[in-house]
């Protein structure tokens, strides 16, 4: 089977650490454990299977991309659902991450065209849990969330390409906007009853 992909944008500290926080209590009130496979991040290129010669190539094109880019602020405030299988931390200044998303999906066409083009719009959150949250329990967590508030704001200024390795996302390398690119150094390890 060819290797599942995907390219995000991960929050700097300390929102890094508050986002991974806010996953790991939901994992820990739930047992849902799909988000706490990869860290804190804002997908822009959704999960893709790929050949083998992918990585190289994305990595290139990923870093020729975020090379012409600026860093940009981004704003989170509350929380939000999309139906009863995905909890997250809701973008409410996404009006730059949203062209980033096209510019990227332009150069994509252009320069890594084995990307497909995605069919839904652009809706950026950074997901605290998703797909394998109980049914039974969607209710208690809908109240608790509803009842709390979260906000930050943090300047994005990397894409992180992401492989899959059967269990986690695996971070493969970092492109920051500007230019440069780098090996990355992060690790999540799933905490608590797995």
């Amino acid at each position: 089977m060819q290797p599942l992909y995907l390219v995000a944008l991960l929050p700097p500290e300390p929102v890094f650490s508050q986002i991974w926080a806010l996953k790991q209590e939901v994992h820990d009130l739930t047992g849902s454990r799909n988000a706490v496979r990869l860290p804190p991040h804002l997908t822009l290129l959704p999960p893709t299977r790929q050949a083998a010669d992918f990585e190289p190539a994305c990595t290139g094109a990923l870093a020729a991309f975020a090379a012409g880019e600026a860093a940009f602020e981004v704003a989170l405030d509350g929380f939000a659902w999309f139906g009863d299988r995905t909890l997250f931390v809701w973008v409410s200044e996404g009006d730059a991450l949203r062209a980033l998303h096209a510019r990227l999906l332009a150069w994509c066409a252009t320069h890594l065209p084995q990307v497909r083009p995605e069919n839904r719009p652009y809706t950026p959150h950074l997901t605290l849990a998703t797909r394998d949250l109980p049914p039974a329990q969607v209710p208690a967590l809908r109240q608790l969330f509803a009842g709390r508030h979260y906000a930050a704001a943090f300047v994005a200024a990397q894409l992180t390409l992401f492989r899959h390795d059967g269990q986690q996302w695996q971070p493969r390398a970092t492109c920051w906007l500007g230019g440069g690119w780098q090996q990355p150094v992060l690790k999540c390890q799933l905490r608590g009853n797995t």
